[in-house]
């Protein structure tokens, strides 16, 4: 009787791939995490309990067959895998690196619950596809019949991406409008080097336009072409812009140089590991070097600034949140990272304002927790009389984004959006209030995770090819 592959979580211990040493990766970009061999991804997939209610599947967005590609790889069937989770993900080696999966599949995960210690399954789902990509399992996207209908997508972000594959997929014409100078939005510039690095997102830009798929950057939507004239090239449109509108900082000096917005700041560094010559960051205004550096906010993509503020050089790095690190939303593994990395944490700390001008400290009130809120979380009170300034030369204001007033910039009429500014869509469908016009990702469900905008890119897809069949057989009749 062939031995059991499974279910060795109770003699087989959690091991993450190796993470490169502190001091050695705070001066690059290059991501932290190296790869499994083939024998330790086995190993580690073995771990995995087959458990009958799969919790870690039910509680990723995408509901990927995480038990059944896990067997497969204890098993050494890796190009089934491969071909499993690429079944349900279009980017499951992205995913794999960016996923915050403590918060998601691996925090749900059974054994993580009994105390063994979670299946890795974020690096097993990066090696696997990442193998696909060596081995030439990744096909090009070559559609069995090739359609008159065409789809427009105004973003390249995850979920614009995600849409455009599986349109592609089934012989639509694709066009993808894209305002910035290179495709991939918030993973090609809101997104780190360390945490991702831009070839893999080149590589499913490049499968794309292989495939047929025509990208048109430096083209932003109500500037250099109106919507209705998106609208009326294409039989559907979907709307995948994102949220890049940042939130802001009130109180005294909010207004002073040396105060920026987190996303023109992360921006400005892929740019420059691109070789781009960027203004901002050559004259210091978007560099951390030789800086005293706050961070305010605790959320991803206040770790990305902080990581990245060590990296570029400056002196010291802290990072100020209203609340403490058990109800911070950012991943605990970033923070963990951060850590290693130098940077300081002040815990229950939020600003009151900001000397000098050019920026020179922080106005710091320190906070305690109270009566939770709306949303069950703590409530930060204010504690009297405890107000401090924190040295700075660079503030970077890491707050979370909101979504632009669409209807305005695009001159749009009949668009509908909701009291917080996104667009108005079926949750399920994604059809918006114009027919043949859909929405994706953040610009529908506020600012959210990659993962979440994958799966709606794709649920957003199929409903347009949908609504095209429909409209074709209503006109042929």
């Amino acid at each position: 009787m062939a031995k059991e592959p499974m279910l060795k979580f109770v003699t087989v211990g959690r091991d993450m791939p190796s993470k490169r040493d502190a001091e050695d990766r705070k001066d690059d970009f290059l991501e932290i995490y190296g790869e499994y061999v083939e024998a330790k991804a086995e190993e580690q997939a073995s771990r995995c309990s087959q458990c009958g209610v799969p919790y870690c599947q039910s509680h990723c967005p995408l509901h990927n067959n995480i038990p059944d590609w896990l067997r497969l790889t204890a098993t050494g069937r890796l190009k089934e895998a491969y071909e499993l989770s690429q079944a349900t993900n279009t980017f499951p080696e992205i995913c794999g690196r960016i996923c915050p999966q403590d918060r998601l599949c691996e925090g749900n995960c059974v054994i993580e619950q009994s105390g063994h210690g979670t299946v890795t399954i974020g690096s097993v789902e990066k090696y696997i596809t990442d193998t696909a990509w060596e081995n030439g399992w990744v096909e090009m996207i070559a559609p069995t019949v090739e359609r008159e209908e065409s789809v427009g997508i105004i973003g390249s972000g995850p979920g614009g991406l995600a849409a455009a594959d599986r349109l592609r997929r089934a012989g639509l014409k694709v066009t993808v409008y894209e305002r910035s100078d290179r495709a991939g939005g918030l993973m090609m510039y809101g997104i780190p080097g360390f945490k991702l690095e831009k070839d893999i997102v080149l590589r499913r830009v490049k499968q794309l336009e292989d495939s047929g798929v025509e990208f048109v950057l430096n083209c932003n939507v109500g500037e250099d072409i109106s919507f209705d004239a998106i609208r009326g090239k294409h039989d559907a449109v979907l709307i995948a812009t994102g949220v890049y509108k940042s939130r802001d900082l009130k109180g005294p000096g909010s207004g002073s140089a040396g105060i920026v917005r987190a996303l023109d700041y992360l921006t400005a560094s892929n740019k420059v590991s691109f070789g781009d010559e960027v203004e901002d960051y050559l004259s210091g205004e978007l560099n951390a070097a030789d800086k005293k550096v706050v961070v305010i906010g605790g959320g991803d993509t206040a770790m990305d600034c902080v990581r990245t503020a060590i990296r570029q050089g400056a002196t010291s790095v802290k990072c100020l949140y209203r609340r403490d690190r058990a109800n911070m939303p950012g991943s605990q593994r970033e923070t963990q990272n951060a850590e290693e990395e130098g940077v300081e944490f002040v815990w229950l700390s939020a600003p009151k304002g900001f000397a000098g001008d050019p920026v020179s400290g922080v106005m710091v009130q320190k906070m305690r927790l109270g009566q939770p809120d709306a949303s069950g979380r703590q409530s930060p009170e204010v504690i009297e009389g405890a107000d401090y300034v924190e040295d700075a030369d660079l503030v970077i204001k890491a707050l979370g984004f909101e979504p632009e007033d669409l209807p305005t910039l695009w001159g749009v009429e009949g668009l509908d959006v909701t009291r917080w500014g996104t667009v108005m869509a079926d949750f399920k469908s994604h059809v918006t209030s114009l027919p043949g016009v859909y929405a994706c990702g953040d610009i529908q469900r506020g600012a959210s995770l990659v993962v979440w905008a994958i799966r709606d890119g794709r649920e957003a897809a199929d409903a347009m090819i949908e609504y095209i069949d429909q409209s074709v057989s209503v006109a042929a009749e």
